[in-house]
């Protein structure tokens, strides 16, 4: 796929496998906004990027309406569309804390951002991603949410699942279903994407072995599903390595 000239959003791109995401779509030819919560990090983000790749900072904090949309109308003025939404930002508050000491306002933490977060980022864009010949979503889930993997006791994931960060990504698999079939008459196509099991700060205390993916490894298949031709598919769980590897939900 030629990539000239098309705009791409990335949430939370300024660590981890967002900022690999965000590097990826560039070095792809794509004109990329970073979107962070945080402008120091973000713009230090962007900065550190190699020369030659268009790479532009937004303040985005996806738990806050205000910012959504001054980020939005911010990439609407520069470009007047976007072509790619990949809704990376991703918290955990419960890794290693046994369920019953699990508290209900640290699953609502969690949904804000994971769930409540891509509703709000994904409303917001679609005026522009309507745009686009060739819109395409993102959203980057995990192995932890797939109902099938969890319902199998000889799964491995079924022993590491937590009640806000795992049910999160469940509920963001039914998100990326339901965009999908709502969105398939515009041509707009609504993909899920499994990193694997990635080194980053986000799971620095899992009680589990963490293995040894790393960003760039866990950016492959986000990256893969955002440049999806026209003909490509749309409600589609795959990863963690390439597109032929299908997540059951």
């Amino acid at each position: 796929m030629d990539a000239m000239n098309e705009i791409a959003l990335v949430t939370g791109g300024n660590k981890g496998i967002g900022l690999e995401i965000v590097r990826g779509l560039a070095q792809w030819g794509f004109t990329v906004y970073l979107g962070a919560r945080d402008p120091e990090r973000g713009r230090a983000a962007v900065e550190a990027m190699a020369e030659g790749l268009d790479v532009r900072f937004v303040r985005l904090d996806v738990t806050d309406p205000t910012s959504v949309a001054a980020a939005v109308t911010a990439i609407e003025k520069e470009t007047g569309l976007l072509d790619v939404l990949v809704n990376n930002a991703g918290i955990t508050r419960d890794w290693g804390v046994p369920f019953d000491s699990a508290a209900s306002s640290r699953m609502r933490e969690v949904y804000e951002v994971n769930v409540f977060g891509v509703v709000t980022v994904t409303s917001a864009c679609l005026p522009l991603l309507r745009r686009s010949g060739n819109a395409r979503i993102v959203n980057v889930s995990s192995g932890l949410g797939s109902l099938t993997f969890l319902s199998d006791p000889a799964h491995p994931l079924s022993a590491r699942s937590s009640l806000g960060y795992g049910s999160s990504k469940a509920a963001l698999n039914a998100l990326t279903l339901a965009y999908a079939n709502a969105l398939r008459a515009d041509g707009i196509k609504v993909n899920a994407a499994a990193p694997g099991m990635v080194r980053t700060d986000q799971n620095a205390d899992a009680p589990f072995p963490r293995g040894d993916r790393t960003p760039v490894d866990g950016a492959t298949v986000p990256i893969l599903l955002a440049t999806l031709p026209p003909d490509g598919p749309t409600g589609v769980f795959r990863g963690p390595d390439s597109l032929d590897e299908t997540i059951p939900w």
